[in-house]
């Protein structure tokens, strides 16, 4: 391997190679550590390491500038100059680009930057491990069986830029999900957390709640599809809300494409969506939740731009006391639908204060209950219709009756029919919000934060024989 392996190396002598007008590198170094277990008992573990480099080329042209982006693992220093060429090859045979924009040009430096990247191993486990060995024996004493893993990455992200950019992140993210059922198998209950070093994970607490859901499953009800009070647990208010945000592009709103277009031209920002006083938001700096606080596009998209990268992100509230306050913009669509700059951020806080705001914790919630639903999570989530942001899915590892302030039993799943926006305007109240992972969407967005909400009529549109 050639002496020019280091990761700021591998950066500055791609741009070094560059004869494109413009060039951005990003050099992703990728360490992970797992553990899985089944039956009680820890099945495997491992520890991988990988890097992937990014070059975007950048070339003008009598039309406009375009780009070309290519994208190779395990490179090296040796395999450095083919990418690049490949790079600047992609972009001279591109057409002009819609997004096309002057690099960010603000030739800041992180201090870290020609630092070695970060590495987890299994010792992020350390403390975890053993709690984890005391809830399989508890679980066996118990007769239940616990199912799942538990996996943490580290990705040390190194940007650099023709134009003097050098910016150096570290993102840690971590998740656990816990399967629990009875020997017979004939119930499942389901937890998941989201952790950025597994010091604040207790197998034991999350044991403990899923001894106590598949108790509530020892009595079966059958309940025919419609629309019940229910109970959405955080992280379910997570997955609805990451597609929200995910369809939140404004120039597709502006364009008459999705649910936040204005009838007659023009974007709903500024139109309330809810009732309550809740404020959906991201920020770089959220306790616990934090986030790289650049732009990192490794490719351009509607809600993305490769021109954008290392572009500063700050705060940034989407909806703000029930109202409509930003749709995510690159600098284009800024330009094109007149809007503020917001680029999309890696982390999503759902929060307020006010009357049936964050009062309450599930659990109270579900005491205050005279009949209802309560979820445990949405999986298979799927877009019906984007001018109303109609999702389908399904109900997964526990649906409960909620009687008289009490949990009376386990129903059959279903499939619903909703809209996140839709929910947001019916929710009759929010619990405390709570950091949680979304399950459907926690392989590609684990940094989140929801309260639980009671829909009065969430709709249940048919019966679902699956678990």
């Amino acid at each position: 391997m050639s002496a020019v392996s280091k990761p700021h190396e591998i950066v500055e002598r791609a741009l070094a190679l560059s004869t494109a007008d413009g060039c951005v590198v990003i050099a992703d170094e990728h360490s992970s550590a797992n553990l899985r277990w089944a039956g009680n008992a820890l099945t495997t573990n491992g520890v991988t390491r990988g890097r992937t480099l990014t070059v975007v080329a950048t070339v003008g042209g009598a039309r406009g500038a375009a780009a070309g982006v290519v994208s190779r693992s395990a490179v090296t220093a040796d395999d450095l100059e083919p990418l690049v060429r490949a790079a600047e090859a992609a972009a001279r045979g591109a057409e002009p680009a819609d997004d096309a924009r002057p690099l960010v040009d603000i030739a800041e430096v992180s201090d870290d930057f020609t630092g070695a990247p970060g590495e987890t191993s299994s010792a992020v486990f350390a403390d975890f491990a053993p709690a984890l060995g005391e809830s399989f024996a508890r679980a066996r004493a118990g007769g239940r069986e616990l199912y799942g893993f538990a996996h943490h990455e580290l990705t040390s992200t190194y940007l650099g830029t023709s134009t003097g950019v050098r910016l150096r992140y570290d993102q840690p993210s971590g998740t656990l999900e816990l399967n629990a059922k009875s020997h017979a198998r004939t119930r499942s209950a389901w937890a998941g957390v989201a952790t950025r070093d597994f010091t604040d994970v207790d197998p034991l607490a999350l044991d403990e709640g899923l001894a106590r859901r598949l108790a509530w499953a020892g009595r079966k009800v059958e309940l025919p599809a419609g629309r019940y009070e229910t109970l959405l647990p955080p992280t379910a208010v997570a997955d609805l809300l990451i597609y929200q945000l995910w369809s939140s592009g404004a120039r597709d709103a502006a364009e008459g494409r999705t649910v936040f277009a204005r009838p007659g031209g023009g974007t709903r920002v500024g139109d309330r969506l809810s009732e309550l006083p809740l404020t959906l938001r991201s920020d770089p700096d959220e306790p616990g939740l934090e986030c790289a606080p650049f732009v990192i596009a490794h490719s351009s998209g509607d809600d993305a731009s490769v021109f954008d990268n290392g572009l500063p992100l700050s705060a940034t509230n989407w909806i703000r006391e029930g109202r409509l306050d930003r749709l995510v913009t690159t600098r284009q669509s800024a330009e094109l639908t007149g809007l503020p700059v917001a680029p999309a951020i890696g982390n999503l806080v759902l929060d307020g204060l006010g009357a049936g705001v964050g009062e309450r914790s599930l659990d109270e919630m579900a005491a205050a209950t005279e009949r209802g639903l309560l979820l445990t999570s949405l999986w298979y989530i799927r877009e019906v219709d984007p001018a109303t942001l109609l999702l389908t899915g399904l109900t997964r590892d526990g649906v409960y009756l909620v009687e008289g302030g009490e949990v009376v039993g386990e129903v059959n799943n279903f499939r619903f029919n909703e809209s996140p926006v839709g929910l947001l305007g019916r929710a009759v109240e929010a619990g405390r919000t709570e950091r949680t992972l979304p399950r459907e969407w926690g392989d590609w967005f684990t940094r989140a934060a929801m309260p639980a909400l009671r829909v009065p009529d969430f709709n249940m549109s048919s019966v679902s024989k699956g678990v």
